[in-house]
């Protein structure tokens, strides 16, 4: 019954957070009825889904993704924030060890 309420808060969290949104050189959309975002397209690894003030406030929501870089080998970490409205893209490019240096970005989104 827990998976049953969990697939279809997912679900209508992916339809009611947003249908296409643009942030930087990503675009985030909803995937086809299985609760899951697309990232570019692809389904991440990856999903968690939490609300930072109250069950069920999209406007107030955190979402994290773990997505395989496809420019090169590795994992990109993905932390999508909306606050009041608004909603920023924060990347990062997951190092193999840890002599190598950090890459991340910050993307403001916008819906299309």
């Amino acid at each position: 019954m827990r998976k049953i309420m969990v697939f279809l808060g997912l679900f209508i969290l992916t339809s009611q957070c947003f249908a296409v949104t643009i942030c930087g050189p990503f675009t985030l959309s909803s995937g086809p009825n299985d609760g899951w975002f697309r990232i570019n397209g692809e389904k991440p690894d990856t999903q968690k889904v939490t609300f930072l003030k109250r069950k069920e406030g999209y406007d107030n929501i955190q979402v994290q993704w773990m997505l395989p870089r496809s420019d090169a080998p590795g994992w990109l970490g993905l932390d999508y924030v909306k606050r009041n409205g608004k909603a920023v893209l924060n990347v990062e490019a997951i190092r193999s060890n840890m002599d190598q240096p950090r890459v991340f970005g910050s993307f403001d989104c916008k819906k299309v």
